[in-house]
This record gives C-alpha cells, sequence and structure tokens, in this order.
C-alpha cells in the first residue's frame, strides 16, 4: 500500500509545515498554531528539518531576552 507523507514537522511542541517548490527546487514552511511568523527553508529535507528546528530555538531564545512569553502552538 502507499506510504501517506504527512507535510508535519514536530520539535519542542510545536509543529511545522513542510512545502515544495518544484520551480525554486526549494523546501519550505512555517510554523503552525501561532501568530508570531516563523518560517524556514532549505533545498533539501536535511537540512529544513535543522533549521525548522534552529528556528524554534532562536524563537525560544528571543522571547526569553524579551522576557515575552512564548506562544503555544493553539492545539496543544
Amino acid at each position: 500500500g502507499e506510504v501517506a507523507m504527512k507535510n508535519i514537522m514536530e520539535y519542542k511542541d510545536y509543529l511545522g509545515s513542510v512545502e515544495f517548490s518544484e520551480e525554486d527546487e526549494m523546501f519550505f514552511g512555517r510554523v503552525l498554531g501561532i501568530h508570531s511568523l516563523i518560517s524556514y527553508e532549505d533545498d533539501n529535507a536535511k537540512g529544513l528539518i535543522s533549521d525548522f528546528h534552529n528556528s524554534v530555538d532562536e524563537y525560544l531564545k528571543w522571547c526569553e531576552g524579551e522576557e515575552r512569553k512564548a506562544e503555544k502552538a493553539y492545539n496543544r
């Protein structure tokens, strides 16, 4: 049978979308379920995953520095 591809990544309770642009040959996505726009991209899947992780880490670090509460994804 066919394997369903889940176009969602998960890291530290955040979910990230995975999309592919054939035109640009780039993978890209954004963190879902929060108001802040956190996006990432790379030309390969491995890079996309690590960029997603870095983006979440940077966001959490930024919130800490600004003494802001990090947004939690709605559905968690």
